[in-house]
């Protein structure tokens, strides 16, 4: 027998590596270990599985072929056929869950930091302990003995405060416990190094052969067809009459399925499916492991235990006790084996060691417990810790559910139902943009996730991926960028703001301006993996220090230097670097009939015209916000300018969504047929906008034209010159001030920059970054879509009404739902909230209402201009009723931080400048 003490001296006769610092090569080393054997009474796992013949025959055609019988696969499927679609067929290679579920610890947190998430949960705890007992009069193993969340000091508890508040909001029961209570609840439990915890009552464990057997049992009563021992070696892809590349059949090695539709489930080989459909699938095996003790006298009916600043979590096994975590040196599977199944790797106890002092200083009868068995198996992991689901933007009809960095048991349910949602409707009805695959970009497309120069970059992916392993259990802090993978796209003006203290963030592979350090060039340095694999850690690392004062839910550190960006612009003027904005052009004999059809605003007016706009899905959400520039064909074209026959258009889109944009447009011209192309001209551009009262002084010395408002009103665009360099100028703001975007050739932005900011020098003019952008926009109103504007929110509820051209005749995508809506009334709405007490806030917290909870905020920040915390969340009214403009103003308001609830005020008008003279240049 082992003992969990003995484990830690053999592995380690020397102290302990400090986190960060255990220095091993990528491959794994094998060596002696206890018996590998998962802790489940039962497995699905057969004699001889994985040869002979398929379960059953195969059909000739199917309306969907899901490719996998994990979690996932068996989750979408049950989903699908519940949903209505009978022929649905799920291949598995081997028996079901023989991949990476069989061996799954199989947790359920109902609590994370993030709204959708906690949505996704709450249904897969529903399916499991509910829905599939009540349908098929079978047990899951489905056990809710709660969950213990431990913090060993301030911050972690405030992030687990922050998850109570949002808790209320969802229904979900949770405590926040001191020292003693927790000592009382586990009374195994060290408690002497301990800050506090948080209880949830409701969270519990599943069992991966019982909740699988139990799917494919109620999915099977529903008309679904599940084949096992039946590996898929094909999928063919033909071009239809417009080029579009389409899923046409699934081959076998026993048969060809015909079928539009294939669902890539299939775990660590997602990536070697995909490659059969021509398909990206950005993940990475690793391994994973956790050990089974022997039995634990006292621990029975505890609850499961996370020790987030230990890396380590304690699953209660019966009588018995499973411990496991996330370390900073993960095995890389460098081979996957397509015959591996119901296979298990031998534990390297020189990575694993440092799970087993976090397990022992937190319950310390584990230093005398035998170990009973190991499991050590593979699972997949992203670049950004977040699966990858969706319809692939290289083939139509190819959807993927992968990627599920260790979570497919718990957000299996939820994420199976929005899948087959997706597959039946053509979206998700959740906001399911984090996960969609479509920001994974082909070549030539800009994309929020990963740009394509990524995709294929094997030290990129396995960077990023080892960070995102390595940090699953940080604490998730509003301001964290990532240090792996980084400057891999930069602007023309990289290297000047860096030169002038810029601190940059991260987004989609592009470096843009955070906010700018008095202090100093802070570079980005390469990935060093935190020490890990005898990599040599960075010392004086500017940026990490930078970012690592951040770390905490006060105001940061830095809070007066982005407060002076904000009141420079609002006093002055400041220059923000935009260039990583997606910049597109819809051309075409039929692109009015297409911009007539996409955008909700009537964007069909003049060249030189420019709107704001949305764009919806058919149920009226926004699927993206932007402006809409008419254009007339250059002559010679050119980057600022493309020759084109017919209509043009010049879309400005946020970057952080531009491939989200360009799939969704582009899907609507294929399914439309239209005559018209989207060009992309993200690349070959960058974007200066300068903001503020002095804007016009400025600008009048460096652009060839006349800025008057006459001459140059608001919502107005024309191609003039600035420092002998040919610029398209767009008097435009997202800031609340006069001000103009400069979309410039690359080649001249220096150029053009240098000469703004000298001329601007006399008038105070400075750099602002995106801390400032999202500080300065909340305070004047702006939405930011994916925070306070999704998928699932409509334009009314958004107030965004006055995007929509409902007073005229002319039809637009989604224009009947939101038609339907007016007429119904609106039972949630956006409202904005003021508190007089200077607090922090980031979203998340909660919204009470006369005495209840009634939503949770999306989007908070602080207002410098009005020296306000600024909070915009969604409403309903408890009753069920209408949420009118009359029912937000009558109730008495609180937003709760951290289970502190703080008055607050609900405005119906942006707080600052709400007769928006100041966009106009009336100050």
């Amino acid at each position: 027998m082992s003992y969990v003490s003995c484990a830690l001296r053999a592995a380690a006769p020397r102290c302990l590596p400090a986190p960060w610092r255990s220095p091993r090569p990528f491959s794994s080393a094998t060596g002696p270990t206890t018996k590998k054997s998962v802790p489940y009474q039962k497995t699905l796992k057969e004699e001889g599985s994985g040869t002979g013949e398929p379960s059953r025959p195969l059909p000739p055609s199917a309306e969907v072929v899901v490719v996998g019988g994990g979690s996932l696969g068996c989750q979408t499927t049950y989903h699908l056929a519940k949903q209505g679609v009978t022929s649905v067929v799920l291949l598995e290679r081997d028996r079901l869950t023989s991949g990476t579920t069989w061996h799954t610890a199989g947790l359920l947190w109902q609590l994370r930091p993030s709204d959708v998430e906690v949505e996704l949960l709450a249904h897969t705890r529903d399916v499991v302990s509910r829905e599939l007992p009540a349908e098929t009069g079978l047990h899951t193993g489905w056990v809710e003995n709660g969950g213990l969340f431990i913090a060993s000091n301030k911050q972690r508890l405030d992030e687990y405060k922050r998850l109570m508040s949002l808790g209320k909001a969802y229904g979900v029961e949770s405590y926040v416990l001191t020292p003693s209570q927790t000592k009382d609840l586990y009374p195994l439990m060290n408690i002497d190094d301990l800050y506090g915890t948080l209880y949830v009552p409701k969270d519990g464990t599943m069992d991966p052969a019982g909740t699988c057997s139990t799917l494919a049992r109620a999915a099977t009563a529903r008309g679904a067809t599940i084949i096992e021992n039946c590996p898929v070696t094909g999928i063919q892809v033909r071009a239809d009459n417009f080029g579009v590349k389409r899923v046409y059949a699934v081959e076998t090695a026993h048969g060809t399925i015909q079928t539009p539709c294939v669902v890539n489930c299939a775990g660590v080989w997602a990536r070697a499916l995909g490659r059969l459909a021509g398909v990206h699938v950005p993940l990475v095996g690793m391994h994973h492991a956790y050990v089974v003790t022997e039995r634990i006298e006292g621990i029975q009916n505890m609850p499961n235990v996370r020790d987030h600043d230990a890396s380590v979590y304690l699953r209660l096994q019966g009588d018995a006790l499973s411990v496991g975590g996330y370390e900073s040196n993960p095995i890389f599977w460098e081979e996957v084996s397509e015959k591996f199944a119901f296979g298990l790797f031998d534990l390297d106890w020189d990575v694993f060691m440092q799970h087993i002092e976090g397990a022992i200083n937190r319950v310390p009868v584990l230093e005398k417990t035998g170990i009973k068995s190991t499991v050590c198996g593979p699972e997949s992991f992203t670049a950004d810790h977040k699966p990858l689901m969706g319809e692939a933007p290289e083939v139509r009809g190819f959807f993927l559910g992968c990627g599920f960095n260790s979570a497919g048991m718990m957000l299996g349910g939820g994420c199976g139902r929005e899948l087959a949602h997706w597959i039946i409707h053509g979206r998700p009805e959740k906001d399911m943009y984090g996960y969609d695959i479509r920001q994974v970009a082909s070549v030539s497309l800009p994309s929020r996730r990963f740009h394509h120069s990524l995709t294929d970059n094997n030290r990129w992916i396995r960077e990023r991926s080892h960070e995102s392993y390595a940090k699953n259990y940080s604490v998730v802090f509003p301001h964290d960028e990532p240090l792996a993978g980084r400057n891999v796209r930069k602007d023309p003006l990289h290297e000047e703001l860096l030169r002038q203290g810029c601190v940059f963030q991260e987004r989609h592979g592009w470096e843009r301006p955070g906010w700018f350090s008095p202090r100093g060039a802070a570079p980005v340095l390469d990935y060093d993996y935190y020490g890990a694999y005898g990599q040599e850690r960075h010392r004086d690392y500017t940026y990490n220090r930078l970012l690592g004062d951040e770390y905490t839910f006060d105001f940061p550190p830095h809070h007066d230097i982005i407060k002076n960006e904000c009141l420079t612009c609002r006093n002055a003027l400041a220059l923000f670097d935009m260039s990583y904005f997606g910049k597109f052009y819809l051309v075409g004999p039929e692109a009015t009939k297409a911009a007539n059809w996409l955008f909700t605003a009537d964007v069909s007016k003049a060249p030189g015209s420019t709107v704001y706009t949305c764009m919806l899905n058919k149920r009226g959400g926004v699927e993206s916000d932007l402006t809409v520039s008419r254009i007339s064909p250059g002559d010679p074209a050119s980057p600022l300018a493309p020759a084109f026959e017919g209509d043009g258009y010049y879309l400005a889109i946020g970057g952080a969504v531009a491939q989200h944009n360009w799939s969704h447009i582009t899907a609507v011209l294929q399914d439309m047929k239209l005559q018209c192309k989207l060009l992309d001209c993200s690349e070959e551009l960058g974007m200066m906008s300068i903001q503020g009262p002095l804007s016009r002084v400025v600008l009048q010395e460096v652009l060839d034209t006349d800025l008057s408002n006459e001459a140059f009103p608001f919502s107005t665009h024309k191609l003039t010159t600035a420092a002998g360099c040919t610029v398209r100028a767009m008097r435009l703001s997202f800031v609340g001030e006069m001000g103009w975007e400069l979309h410039v050739p690359k080649a001249d932005c220096v150029k053009v920059y240098q000469a703004v900011m000298q001329a601007g020098a006399r008038h105070g003019i400075t750099n602002a970054g995106y801390r400032a952008i999202d500080s300065l926009s909340i305070e004047k109103g702006y939405r930011h879509w994916h925070a306070d504007l999704r998928p699932d929110d409509t334009p009314l509820e958004a107030g965004l009404a006055f995007t929509c051209k409902l007073k005229s005749s002319i039809p637009f995508l989604g224009r009947e739902a939101v038609e339907a809506q007016k007429a119904k009334g609106i039972f949630r709405r956006l409202v904005c909230f003021t508190t007089e007490e200077k607090v922090p806030m980031f979203g998340l917290e909660a919204v009470w209402r006369d005495g209840k909870v009634v939503g949770h905020i999306r989007r908070a920040d602080f207002g410098f201009a009005i020296d306000k915390t600024i909070a915009y969340g969604y409403i309903r009214d408890p009753t069920g009723g209408p949420v009118s403009l009359d029912f937000v103003k009558s109730g008495s308001y609180e937003l709760e931080r951290m289970g502190v609830t703080y008055p607050a005020r609900a405005h119906t008008k942006s707080p600052f400048d709400p007769d928006n003279k100041r966009v106009k240049g009336f100050y």
